[in-house]
């Protein structure tokens, strides 16, 4: 159960806030998606729930802010964009590179070799990310979230940019989690994905 209630950021005097007194409930075994045009503060608004910005309001996963979560990521898969775990350096070897941030999540090697399974990567364990599409790039970033186990799931925007194959994927995947227990919480720009994916949207 993610609560968040009146989260707002403001950049600076004289500009519009880049958001405004958010609050919603995301439940468990619901995918909840936030809709909102380019620029409409989808990215600002995980950003704050996570506190990698600063700003106003709260946010609460089953009843703690991530801060007071003991170990975050096996409660909070997060997903970003930018400096997302799933983009490491282009010269490491994909299975390498998952079982670096098993060891770091202290979770078990076979966990990372499980992940690249789930989301069918491992017939590219091998192979050098430099050489990895947008779409295995994106399903590495997801399989990196995954590694300690969450019940919960941010995910900002993760099928911008795919083909309509791994889009398909993304939102098997996403809506299987939902129907196991799991809170998802998705971004996305598009009234037809939020329709086709979400169980709820805001």
């Amino acid at each position: 159960m993610i609560q968040i209630t009146g989260l707002t950021k403001v950049h600076r005097r004289g500009r519009p806030p880049a958001l405004l007194d958010l609050t919603f409930d995301a439940r468990p075994g619901l995918v909840t998606a936030l809709l909102g045009a380019e620029g409409a503060g989808k990215t600002t608004a995980l950003r704050l729930m996570v506190e990698l910005e600063r700003g106003l309001g709260v946010t609460l996963f089953n009843g703690r802010t991530y801060r007071r979560l003991r170990h975050p990521e096996r409660e909070v898969g997060v997903l970003l964009p930018e400096g997302g775990h799933g983009s490491g350096h282009p010269g490491m070897r994909a299975r390498a590179h998952l079982r670096m941030l098993a060891a770091a999540a202290g979770v078990p090697a076979s966990r990372a070799d499980e992940l690249l399974e789930q989301t069918r990567l491992a017939g590219v364990a091998g192979h050098r990310l430099r050489s990895f599409s947008p779409g295995m790039h994106r399903r590495l970033a997801l399989a990196a979230a995954l590694l300690g186990s969450p019940g919960t799931l941010l995910l900002d925007g993760p099928t911008e940019g795919l083909s309509p194959r791994n889009i398909e994927w993304f939102h098997s995947f996403l809506r299987s989690f939902g129907v196991s227990g799991g809170t998802v919480l998705v971004t996305t720009r598009t009234p037809q994905e939020a329709a086709d994916l979400a169980d709820r949207f805001v």
